[in-house]
């Protein structure tokens, strides 16, 4: 039996699918092995969102090469899709396939010479159908990711990703309840639904959107939360929120990506709405869901930001109280138009304006997490904590992340627990039971 390693770099629709390559090659007759053992094959599945991304990501191949020499060694993702006679160049490379690919790499790695490279990167931006790889496993068994789309037309000046993953392709309807299905009825009790541009779903097929799949999921028996990944702030309407509402299993909390609260910046971002309307968006959920908890995502040092621009963005995250706010420092990425843009912000602008970010973060997510202080809250418990022996960790509705008194056969169950006081970046609980 063959031996295959595995390594992930990027995103969370990345991690999906190499799980989805995963649960190709084990029903090869392959064995999956950890990336850092002997093998026979290793898969990178890359991330270009930065130079950096890419740079990792050779380090990867050279580390896997170290590992054993006369392996095959496969590159995939969105590195390969973008820069695919880049990544033929480095050496030890056997297999280059783009993000349209992943369906066949068992069969393009079996047919793999090292003498030959094998490459298969077609034109993205011509693919129209979404890329159905079968459904996956995981080993734990508590909250799993589905892809339910793919691609990107937004544009956004900083952003290589509509080149990497193509124009939005929406999952069937019938292929996402079918996965969901399979996963409730092996054990899983939340899934999160996760895309490229997941408020784009439904976009390019008739008959369905977002709101629409997660009321179908709300239907089924054995999953009971369901959540969120990334949202653009055009999710968030009157409409939308009325519907949402009456959705029982969808947990509180959205992550709406904000990237900058001054609208000079936004307009070179090419992002298309205010920072009051995105004020307006935060007032909607918070008027009519109880405890919602609004994270977000601020980028620091965007080309030609001025300090009165980067000011504006911190107050604009002060007045909001968002529960918790991922700050990124802007890294130039060749091919958008960002990176040619004048007045790029220096290296030690950005890290003292993203070490601000991440304090006001801290600060706001303390804030936001000390309100719910003296309650008693649902948790699933997903795995065993640092903060202390005896302890589980795992996340409330409206994600808080909580560490408690547990059993270590609670993993994978919910738990009702009184919230008493915050420790090390966490909320620690007493008083556990199960339902």
């Amino acid at each position: 039996m063959k031996k295959v390693g595995f390594h992930t770099l990027g995103c969370k629709v990345n991690q999906y699918e190499t799980q989805a390559m995963i649960e190709m090659f084990k029903k090869a007759g392959y064995e999956v092995v950890d990336f850092e053992q002997f093998a026979d094959i290793y898969l990178i599945n890359t991330c270009t969102v930065t130079s950096f991304g890419d740079k990792k990501s050779r380090q990867v191949i050279r580390r896997a090469q170290r590992s054993n020499p006369e392996a095959i060694i496969a590159v995939v993702g969105c590195y390969s899709q973008i820069s695919p006679e880049e990544v033929e160049k480095i050496e030890g490379v056997d297999v280059i396939a783009g993000t349209g690919e992943r369906a066949k790499i068992v069969q393009m790695i079996e047919s793999a010479d090292k003498a030959k490279k094998v490459r298969s990167v077609t034109d993205i931006m011509k693919q129209r159908e979404f890329e159905e790889t079968g459904f996956i496993t995981y080993n734990e068994r508590t909250r799993a990711f589905i892809k339910i789309q793919e691609g990107c037309d937004s544009f956004c000046s900083y952003c290589i990703i509509p080149y990497a993953r193509g124009p939005v392709r929406s999952r069937s309807k019938e292929g996402i309840v079918s996965e969901v299905e399979s996963l409730g009825d092996n054990g899983f009790k939340e899934i999160v639904l996760t895309g490229i541009h997941l408020t784009s779903y439904g976009k390019d097929i008739r008959n369905t959107s977002l709101i629409e799949i997660v009321e179908e999921i709300n239907q089924i028996p054995s999953i009971q939360r369901i959540r969120l990944g990334s949202l653009e702030p055009n999710f968030v309407t009157e409409e939308s929120i009325a519907k949402i509402k009456k959705i029982q299993k969808l947990c509180p909390h959205f992550h709406i990506s904000l990237q900058s609260g001054s609208d000079s910046v936004l307009k070179r971002m090419n992002r298309k709405y205010s920072a009051e309307e995105y004020r307006d968006k935060v007032k909607m959920l918070r008027a009519h869901i109880p405890d919602v908890s609004v994270t977000t995502d601020i980028m620091a040092g965007f080309p030609a930001e001025t300090k009165e621009e980067f000011e504006e963005t911190y107050n604009f995250l002060e007045s909001l109280s968002l529960s918790k706010t991922h700050v990124f420092k802007y890294s130039p990425r060749k091919g958008t138009p960002a990176a040619s843009y004048p007045n790029q912000v220096d290296i030690k602008t950005k890290e003292e304006r993203s070490n601000l970010l991440l304090e006001l973060s801290d600060r706001k997510e303390f804030e936001f997490n000390s309100r719910f202080i003296g309650r008693t809250m649902e948790v699933l418990f997903e795995q065993e904590s640092d903060f202390q022996k005896g302890y589980l960790e795992g996340h409330t509705d409206n994600f808080i992340r909580i560490a408690a008194k547990a059993e270590k056969d609670y993993i994978g169950e919910f738990g009702q627990v009184k919230l008493q006081a915050i420790e090390k970046g966490l909320v620690i609980g007493e008083n556990t039971r199960l339902f």
